[in-house]
């Protein structure tokens, strides 16, 4: 059983397309869940990320823990709108839950590592730190999901950096939206992300992806490198 922690160096960098591919992978070969914390800037009757990663992966499990009104971090929006702040407690309860009767649980955050989503200024990485504490699985690693534009160096490498200091291994990068004509920036981080960071490049999603049908979709998570590079492990190749 394997439980992958989604990160991103901001927010708009492609999680959400990223998630999706890998529970499009993953659910070639087990039972999927994917856990959306705390989702902001949405109606209660509006599709969430939860919904473009069902639209995208097909029958996997989907669980919003919370939602908030205002597009902003997510304690923040909660105190604006004078709703309940999640708890770190619950979240790492729930990934658990969704662990007893899943192959695979995938988390996805709220914009970057370190932006607090709830009570006490906790962050994914806490969740992430929270779950692998419990020795719920062996396979538990965050995943970071980059923009590969100019930036992208420092970007990836704080967040890489935030990580590790918070005892969380991560996988690697995962690159949310590769270009057809990437520009000289962008070709020279390709090769530049794994030694500013330390971590693989595991794969690229090609831009536009997040618009592909569900069969189309499906091919481009199987090419984008995700398996390829071992992240997913599924027996696959």
């Amino acid at each position: 059983m394997s439980i992958r922690f989604v990160t991103g160096t901001s927010t708009g960098v492609g999680k959400t397309v990223v998630t999706a591919a890998l529970a499009s992978v993953l659910a070639r070969s087990g039972r999927v869940a994917v856990c959306k914390p705390a989702q902001t800037g949405l109606s209660p009757e509006e599709p969430g990320d939860l919904a473009d990663v069902f639209r995208l992966a097909g029958a996997v499990t989907t669980v919003e823990l919370a939602r908030y009104p205002e597009p902003l971090a997510p304690d923040t929006a909660a105190r604006r709108a004078g709703m309940p702040l999640l708890r770190c407690a619950d979240v790492v309860d729930a990934v658990r839950e969704l662990a007893a009767v899943h192959d695979h649980v995938l988390v996805e955050g709220a914009g970057g590592v370190l932006v607090r989503l709830g009570e006490g200024g906790f962050t994914l990485a806490d969740v992430a730190a929270g779950v692998i504490e419990t020795g719920l699985a062996t396979d538990t690693a965050a995943v970071v999901v980059v923009d590969p534009a100019l930036g992208a160096l420092n970007h990836a490498d704080l967040t890489v950096r935030a990580l590790h200091e918070a005892d969380v291994p991560c996988a690697g990068l995962v690159i949310g939206s590769w270009p057809d004509a990437p520009d000289l920036p962008m070709r020279c981080n390709l090769r530049d992300l794994p030694a500013q960071t330390g971590v693989p490049v595991l794969g690229r999603l090609r831009a536009g992806a997040g618009a592909m049908g569900r069969a189309e979709f499906a091919a481009e998570a199987l090419r984008s490198g995700l398996v390829r590079s071992g992240l997913v492990r599924s027996g696959l190749r």
